[in-house]
């Protein structure tokens, strides 16, 4: 319902805004995601801290909702456009990207796609595929979910690279 109201207004720089800050709360709600950032600060004794944690998944995971919202306002983006450039990005910062991040980042991926997103964030973007005429409900939410997988592959290993370029600096 709430997903549809929104599309339905005129102006849908609304719906991309929402659906952006929809995305970094409900990550936050989801409680395998604590429990992982919770398991990433003690196993690296406080070296990797849960919060820096959840606010890179947090920006993965709004921006992940944000482009997949605008899938379905612009059409002739197609999921591939998204997933093949984007898996080719994740699997090169693995050569990059600390092994740890690597790893957390992979773990990361399956965590965010939990049942708070499936529950809130899909019924979200099927209200918005429902209000734009011509989108499909089924095909822009199994789109989310992909994108939602991807997205913290690619922000957690970011992270990872800030903290190697911290560290050679001396900064961490």
């Amino acid at each position: 319902i709430v997903g549809y109201s929104v599309a339905s207004l005129d102006n849908k720089y609304y719906v991309i805004i929402i659906s952006f800050i929809l995305g970094l709360f409900t990550v936050l709600a989801e409680p395998a995601v604590h429990v992982l950032t919770y398991q990433i600060e003690d196993v690296t004794s406080g070296y990797v801290k849960r919060k820096m944690v959840l606010f890179a998944l947090s920006l993965g995971i709004g921006a992940a909702i944000v482009l997949s919202i605008i899938r379905i306002i612009v059409p002739q983006i197609e999921l591939w456009h998204y997933l093949l450039p984007g898996y080719t990005i994740a699997i090169i910062m693995t050569y990059f990207a600390p092994k740890l991040f690597v790893g957390i980042a992979f773990d990361a991926g399956g965590v965010a796609s939990g049942p708070m997103t499936a529950t809130f964030i899909l019924a979200f973007v099927q209200g918005v595929a429902a209000a734009i005429e011509g989108a499909d409900v089924l095909r822009e939410g199994f789109g989310m979910i992909a994108m939602v997988a991807l997205t913290p592959l690619i922000a957690l290993q970011i992270l990872g690279l800030i903290f190697k370029f911290k560290s050679a600096k001396g900064g961490i």
